[in-house]
Formats: C-alpha cells, structure tokens, sequence
C-alpha cells in the first residue's frame, strides 16, 4: 500500500510541471502606432508570455517585441498576423524542445557545476562549502528568510582587515526564470576565490574592497522554475484576494514605484506588490543595503537578456546627476567586455535605452547614495532568449567578469 501512495505522490509531483511543447516564441517589429495596439490587443485576447519587453504596456514603436506564444493560440496568431502586415519571425520554434536542450544535466546530476543551471539544493550547499573554504577571504551571513522560508545567505569576499572596508554589492537572480544570472554569481565568487594572489585586479580589489556577493535573491521562485514553471519570473507570496501568486521584485523597491512600467494587477508579471518592500525578500536585501550604506559604494545587479548594461533612471526620463561619468564606465566596461569574444553590447539609463520602468533595484539603490548602480542584462539577444544552453554559461560568465572588473577598479581608484 506505501509503495502504491509513493508511485501516486511521484505521479503527482510529475503532473505538475509545466510542459511547453509546441509553444513558439516570435519577435514582432510594430513600426505603427497600430501595429503596437494589436500587440496590445493580442494580450488582452489570449494568454501570452512577454519576453521582451516586460509587459503589454512597455510596447512602443520601434522595438523588438519578444512573444511566447502557447502552442493551442498558434492557429490565431499566425491568422492575425497575416491579417496585420506586421513584420515578425519566429526565433524559437519549439519552446520545450529549447529547454530541453538548455542543459544536460538530468535528475541525476546532483553535484554542483559552475558550466551547469544548478538547482537552489545544489547552491544552497555549494554556499556552505564554498564560505568555509577560506577564513582568510570569505565568510556568510543569513540577511533573512524568503516568503517560503528559505535562508537567504550573503556571501562575503574580500581579505579580512581590522577596520570596515568600503564595499560592492551585487545580486543575482531576482527575475526566477533568467537562469544564467545566478550562474554568474557562482562563478564569480569562484574566480575571485581561485585568481586571488595570481591575478593583479582581482588581488587588488579583494585586498582594499569587499564584495558581497547574493547568489540568488528571489529564491522561491527560482525553485518554482526547477520543479513546476520554467516560465516563472515573479516572487512566490501570496496575494490578498486573487490566486495570482507573487509580485516582480524588481518593481517591489521604493522608486518611483508603481508608476511607470509597472503594473497593480497581482496577476501581471510586473506587479509592482501591494506597497514598496512588501516582498520580504526585497525588504531583506534592502534592509541590508540602508543599514551599510556608507560602506557600500557599487551596486551591481545581474539579469538576462538583451546585452545591456544600464544604469539609473528607469523610473523617470530625466538623466542621474553622475549621468556622464555613468556612462563612461559603462562603455569602459562594455568595451572590456567585448575584448573577449566580440558580445556587443549597449549602454545608457534604463528608461531610454530599454524602456520605462519604476520600482528597480539600482534605481533605488542610487537614490539611497551608491552611486555606482549598474544593471546587466547578460546573453543574448533573443535567439535563445531566457532559454540560453547551458553550453554558453562559461563564455557568458567570463566575459561579464571583464566588465565588473572594470567597473570595480573605476571604483577603487574613486573611493575617497
């Protein structure tokens, strides 16, 4: 009888997860005031998933509009499209062959892997291992618990010092399903450990600087990406009278929050939360931010994709009073960047460069005084979009090093 509710309890857990076969994702290119209002329009009609941008009403004129389209919607959108003149094409042609081919790591792999998507289990005890490797230059500290109860640990890199030491913060992971961030966390932390004392930059940063490192921030959903949606992006909450679950952290941080780019319905993928920091894992991160800003002189927070790197003003059009100097080292770290193998990538405030949306991390995190608040958007440009092969996670993650190299020694030679 045990044997039998344990088959039923797997068959369950199985029944769960998502599945995507069929699903296509399209790039549309409105060039028209109408072509954005069919967009629009298509969102209101059926169930659609916004890649890029964010959400129905980020659609402009001009832009690459990135669809994931369910598979039983195909019929219809083929027709209107048609119907449209719009030009589009399809870049994923089969959304769960994609993810079945972004990693190769099957259930049975259960050991970490810095060239693997590992699961919150796997990075969860590579924590543990990794901040007792060496006292010298690493420890942890539990900041919080996640809605779900999941420990939220930072990771602290920088050779110990008797005084405090001016600081980086950089988060991995808000949005759930943009795997290749929290890989790129894991390899930091790895490459700074593994190159201290043999790479000039890195010795050199670690030796004046701190840097604190959170490998996941929104950690329940991310789990919920591994065992039930790939396609998640938001927190796990629970929201007062609707069974739309979460909120987007990165519109939950008090700037300009809820205005523009964000949405107050719960079930949105932008919902901006029911107030600023109602998210527990926002407050978490937040909290420790306020209680060490004057410390911490760098923000850097990572997530995919578009080959972007950004800095504030998303909330707003108007340009940051350090908007030049911004912009210098992020072309600076762009260029490094691209020194590696080629990746092109843009720069410049979020609101014109992408498009407008409040309630961010580094806007918010530059408002508190951390000037120096970057947001990458890693690989690619769509082509894989969320869904990036695991066999790009080594390119992806040393070329981005390059660039927060460089913007950390711009950092450390403007401390004081």
């Amino acid at each position: 009888m045990r044997l039998y509710l344990l088959f039923g309890l797997v068959a369950v857990a199985l029944a769960q997860v998502e599945r995507y076969e069929g699903d296509k994702v399209f790039r549309l290119k409105p060039v028209l005031a109408e072509d954005v209002a069919f967009i629009k329009q298509l969102a209101k009609d059926i169930q659609v998933d916004f890649w890029s941008p964010e959400g129905a009403d980020q659609v402009a004129v001009n832009m690459d509009v990135d669809l994931h389209v369910p598979a039983m919607y195909l019929d219809l959108v083929h027709t209107q499209l048609q119907q449209s003149d719009m030009e589009h094409k399809v870049l994923i042609d089969d959304v769960q062959a994609a993810m079945d081919g972004q990693s190769d790591n099957g259930p049975a792999v259960k050991s970490h892997s810095y060239t693997k998507y590992n699961t919150w289990p796997t990075i969860e005890s590579w924590i543990s291992t990794i901040s007792a490797s060496d006292s010298s230059l690493i420890s942890k500290q539990v900041i919080g618990s996640t809605y779900e109860g999941r420990t939220m640990t930072l990771l602290k890199l920088g050779k110990k010092s008797s005084g405090t030491k001016p600081a980086i913060f950089m988060d991995c992971g808000i949005h759930a399903r943009e795997w290749i961030s929290p890989a790129f966390c894991q390899w930091f932390v790895n490459e700074a450990l593994t190159t201290y004392g043999g790479n000039a930059a890195m010795t050199s940063l670690l030796d004046q600087m701190d840097v604190y490192v959170l490998p996941v921030f929104n950690i329940d959903g991310y789990s919920y990406t591994h065992t039930n949606s790939r396609m998640w992006r938001k927190t796990r909450s629970r929201n007062a009278g609707t069974s739309c679950f979460g909120a987007d952290p990165n519109r939950n941080f008090d700037a300009g929050w809820c205005t523009l780019g964000a949405s107050s319905n719960p079930c949105s993928d932008t919902y901006c939360g029911a107030s600023p920091e109602s998210e527990i894992e926002v407050k978490n991160v937040a909290n420790f931010i306020r209680k060490n800003k004057a410390t911490i002189k760098a923000y850097l927070t990572v997530h995919s994709y578009s080959q972007l790197l950004l800095f504030p003003y998303s909330y707003q059009y108007g340009l940051a009073a350090h908007h030049s100097e911004l912009l210098q080292v992020a072309e600076g770290a762009s260029s490094a960047l691209r020194s590696l193998y080629g990746t092109r990538y843009t720069s410049g405030p979020g609101a014109t460069t992408i498009y407008p949306a409040a309630g961010g991390s580094d806007d918010w995190a530059y408002d508190l005084g951390v000037k120096y608040s970057y947001t990458f958007e890693l690989r690619d440009t769509g082509y894989y979009g969320f869904l990036l092969p695991a066999s790009q996670i080594k390119p992806t993650c040393e070329e981005t090093m390059l660039a927060v190299k460089y913007i950390a020694a711009h950092v450390q030679k403007n401390l004081y």
